[in-house]
This record gives C-alpha cells, structure tokens and sequence, in this order.
C-alpha cells in the first residue's frame, strides 16, 4: 500500500517494540483482508467488525512506519506529520464505523477512498526522493492507492462489494507487505534459496505490479458496468399534462431496432394507466405491425399483447430502452408472430422506462399496463389494428398476463380479449420466493420481489422484510438490470451470500406475506387459458405449477395446461422450442372462434 519497505528502514525497524508491532498489526491484516475480500456477505455485524479491525491495522502500520529517516531523506519531501495523518486517518475512518454503523456502507465507501488518495499521494511524494527499485515500488504503490481510492469515491455503483473489496485488497497487501518489510528489518540473516536467486528489491517491485494489475482490473470492471447502464431519455417523461383516463396515448414515435423486421413498422408509445392503488400514472410500450397493416390500403391486425418476462425493477430495464430488449423480455418469436399478420403491442410496465416505482410481480398493476398498451396502440394513426386480442405473457409476464385475464372485463370491456396465454407464470409469487434460495442467482430475484412490493405497498417496510446485513446489497442489486452489465456485480453477491436476504426465517408472515398472497391470479378468467410449463425449469418448479392448475381446475375454471419434458425456464419460450408451434396453432384457433380444449378432469 505503500513503499512500507522504505518506510521500515527510514523508521529505524532493525529492532524492538516498532518493528513488532509491525509485524503483529501486519500478521494480523492478512487474514482480515482476506475475509473481507472473499467473505464479506456473511452478516452486517462480520462487515463492520471486519472493517474496522482492518482500518485501525492499517493506522498502526501508518503510524510505526512514519518517521522519516534520521538522516532526513524523506522529511525534505514528505513532513513526518502528513505520515501521522494518514495513520490516524485510518482510524477514523475506523471511528466511524464503529460509530455510525447505520450508513456505513456508503459513508465508509467515501472515507475509505479519501484515505486511499492521501496514502497514494505521499507514495508518490516519497518515491521523488528515493532511487532504483525504491522509486519503482513507491510509485508503483502509490498509483494502486490512488486507483484504489479514486475507484471508491467514483464507482459508478457504490455497493458493499465496493466497499468490502476495496478494504479487504488494501488490508491484505498493507499486511503482507509489513510482514515482509518487518522480517527484512530483522537485520543480517543467512539468506535463502530463493533470496540469493532473486534481489529483495526485484521481488518487491514484482509484489507492487501484481497489486496494481488487480487494481486495474478493478477499475476495468468499474468502466465496463458504467458504458453498459442505459437510461430512458426525453421520450419516457409524462407531460405536463396528463389525463386521468387509462389508456389514452401521450407520445409515439418510430422505432428502429435490429429486432424488428425489414417488413415491419415499429413504433415506441407513452400512454396513461393505473397504478395497484387506482391512482394514474405513465407507461411506455412498443407496437410492432406487419407492413400490410399501415399504408392507404392497410388491413386491420388482430393483435397479440404481449407481458415480458423479467428485466428489472428500475427505469432503465424497459425492453424499448434496452438494446435487444424484445429479447430481453424474452420475446423471441416476433417474426413468427408477424408472419401470421398479427401487431405485437408490449407494454414496458409502469416503472421500467417511465419513473418508478415499478411493481414487480404485482398482479392488477401489471395487467393494467397490459390492457391500456392495447388501448393506446388503437390510437395511434399509421397502422390498423383489429378489436380481436389474445394476451401472451412469460414468467413475470406470464403472471401478468393471467391477472389480464381476470381484471380485463370489468377494468377494460373495451378490450376484446379472445385467449390468455401464460408460459411458465410467475402464478404463485409465495411459493416462487420459497424456491429462490435453491436457484444459484435466486437472492437477486428475491432483491427485485422485496423492492418492488416495498415500493408499491405502504405496508411491506424493507426493513421488515430483509435483514441489516442484505439490505444495502438488495437495494443495490435493485437497480440493475438483468440485461446490463453491471447484474454480472450482482450476480457474484447472489453466489456470495451464505444465507437468504429475508429478516426472518419465514418471510411468508406480516404485511408482506399478505401481499404475497393477494398476487396470486386466483379469480375467474372468462378467455381461454393455455398454461404452457417446462418440466425442468428452476425458476418456476412444474410443482408449483401443477398445484396452481389443480386449484384453477378444482375451483371449477377451465385450463388447457400442457408440459413440455425437459424444457429449463427460458428455453420454454425459444424460437425452436416445441411450445411455439402449439402456441402459435392455439393462437390462431382463438381468432378463429373455435372452442377451447380442457385439460381438467
């Protein structure tokens, strides 16, 4: 962390209380680094504890090693005192984590990059007076602090990695490198293989590399998640004026996209809809159209409305914001659907393009957004869309779309809904959240689940629901998206974490179980129903899809429910899955009136 070989020397370390308690603090801040580096998931209590152990380590190698030499070498460039306060800065930093645990993680990301710079400044200061390898290491060292620091202060997502890395990289090379200038201040040795095949100086400009090539990486890292997070721009901000009525339609404009078809006219809509509580609110949509449904001679669509599957829970995360994000969504059959003459209108969900909150795996809201995209798409005028709709909806959208089915009629009747499509659905958000824990990235879904309800229901409190130790991580796994690079962060949280994310050992209790409960599309569905389930998927076990059906089918509700052998969670709905040419026949037995089948006995 900094020229401590030099610093050692300069201190006088060829003896005595200084050059052990170096090598204690030392000992000490490899293991400490460490942990914190590898493991710092565990629990909110092993962070602080683990951080501020790491912080006063490193203040005491600060301050042992911070007398200038006796000859004044270093003093003439870099004052004893500016030593002093880089020791003691670190311990208060640490003072403040102890402190002050409740923001810790964002304050301590700002101190700990403070400390960083100013360590890294009088490396650099330092290695102007020294010479030879002394000079290397010392700038070597210094460019990994400032890096480091400037990486804490200016990560574009600060997060208790940042923090917990960050600590845990400059604790374990601060130990190792005052292990070895402590054992070097030991005086004349015999040396050893090693030491007579390599000069001391060599090995330590090699130490101050490697520390920097992961310092690099880091950064590296830091730049890649920045260039990969995508904002919505002008087109996604409500008007001024805004009318209360769901459905009516604010802004289009053309949309171009590689996943559009050369035959095909897109467009991106701004509408007006309904939030969980009945108040208004904007949402954004694309409405994709076989060339034969715009022009002078323009033949009504009949209409598939599509819900995607989970992207985010954050502005940002719309498929008409992201690059590929019909994809994304999970929609990967658009020139299947367009070569059958029907439009493709899909909404982006209130939140996702449009400001927050978006209600993730919130029934009435999504199929609201549902129903008033279809609504607004009739609006626009350069293409004809017939009043014939079939719904289809994946995982997230899959849920929303058998919510579409059983608020449409009283919420929209002027919405013609001849089918409800739901592939692989999100239809019971209790038992989802209970099989997250067995799926590798499941504690970012869990992240997306305990946003979204404590954002949409004034009773669901996040800090009820999620314990200390996860909270910051699931509020910034929250404002991520699955498409973007930066989930790759949360990602290797999720696999990080040695237990759930949930306050209590049931989270199925409160508020926030009720909630669970009431999302569950239950109610009657007067379209026909196609349940379309993989039977290896691990997101949503067939399991829970079966008892979903069962329960439909013992209410008295017809379900035509069809299973797919071997079929994961994705796969369910690729363009050469088994599914697609059933769900495109059902689709086209729909428009044509023909009776649906019933898989209940």
């Amino acid at each position: 962390m900094t020229g401590l070989d030099a610093r050692a020397r300069a201190a006088g370390l060829g003896g005595g209380a200084r050059r052990w308690t170096l090598l204690v603090g030392s000992l000490v801040a490899v293991p400490v680094g460490a942990v914190l580096a590898l493991r710092p998931f565990v629990s909110l209590a092993v962070l602080v504890v683990g951080v501020a152990v790491g912080l006063v380590v490193l203040g005491v190698v600060r301050l042992v090693t911070g007398r200038p030499a006796a000859d004044g070498a270093t003093a003439d460039v870099v004052p004893s005192r500016w030593w002093w306060l880089a020791g003691v800065a670190y311990l208060a930093a640490a003072l403040v984590v102890v402190l002050w645990p409740g923001p810790t993680i964002r304050v301590l990301a700002v101190a700990v990059g403070a400390v960083l710079v100013l360590d890294g400044v009088l490396d650099v200061l330092a290695a102007q007076r020294a010479s030879g390898s002394g000079r290397a290491g010392a700038l070597l060292s210094g460019a990994t602090s400032l890096l480091l620091g400037a990486l804490a202060l200016a990560w574009p997502d600060v997060t208790v990695l940042v923090v917990a890395v960050l600590v845990g990289v400059s604790v374990l090379f601060a130990g190792l490198r005052g292990v070895a200038a402590a054992v070097r201040g030991r005086g004349p040795h015999r040396p050893t293989r090693w030491e007579r095949r390599a000069r001391p100086g060599a090995r330590r400009v090699a130490g101050e590399v490697a520390a920097l090539v992961v310092t690099l990486a880091l950064v590296a890292v830091g730049i890649g998640i920045d260039r990969g997070t995508h904002q919505p721009d002008d087109f996604y901000a409500a008007p001024a004026d805004v009318p209360d009525e769901p459905g009516r339609l604010l802004r289009s404009e053309p949309f171009a996209s590689t996943e559009v078809p050369a035959d095909a006219t897109a467009w991106r809509i701004l509408y007006t809809t309904t939030r969980e509580d009945g108040t208004p609110t904007v949402a954004s949509g694309l409405v994709v159209a076989p060339r034969a449904a715009t022009g002078a001679d323009a033949r009504p669509a009949d209409v598939v409305a599509w819900a995607h599957g989970t992207t985010g829970v954050t502005p940002g995360c719309a498929p008409s914001v992201l690059p590929d994000g019909l994809a994304a969504g999970a929609m990967f059959v658009l020139d299947d659907v367009l070569a059958q003459g029907w439009a493709l209108v899909a909404t982006d969900y209130a939140g996702l393009g449009t400001d927050g909150p978006h209600a993730y795996l919130v029934g009435r809201a999504a199929a609201y957004d549902v129903l008033d995209a279809v609504r607004a798409a009739h609006e626009l005028d350069d293409v004809a869309l017939s009043d014939r709709n079939v719904a289809w909806g994946h995982s997230q959208g899959g849920g929303a779309a058998l919510w579409t089915g059983i608020v449409g009629p009283q919420y929209a009747p002027d919405v013609e809904l001849l089918g409800v499509a739901a592939l692989a659905p999100a239809s019971n958000p209790s038992a989802l959240l209970a099989h997250l824990p067995e799926v590798s990235v499941g504690a970012l879904f869990a992240a997306y689940l305990a946003q979204g309800y404590a954002t949409t229901y004034p009773d669901v409190r996040l800090d009820e629901v999620v314990r200390p130790g996860a909270r910051v991580i699931v509020q910034e796994m929250a404002q991520r998206c699955l498409a973007e690079r930066g989930v790759v962060v949360s990602a290797l949280t999720a696999l990080l974490l040695d237990q759930p994310v949930w306050e209590h050992a049931d989270p199925y209790t409160g508020a926030f179980g009720e909630r669970l409960d009431q999302n569950v599309p239950s109610g009657p569905i007067p379209a026909p129903l196609l349940v379309a389930q993989g039977t290896a998927d691990s997101i949503v076990v067939a399991s829970s899809q079966d008892e979903y059906v069962d329960e439909r089918c013992s209410a008295g509700y017809a379900v035509d429910h069809r299973s797919y052998a071997g079929l994961d969670h994705v796969a369910l709905v690729e363009a050469d899955s088994p599914l697609v040419p059933d769900l495109l026949a059902w689709t086209h037995e729909r428009f044509a009136g023909e009776p649906p089948a019933d898989s209940c006995p």
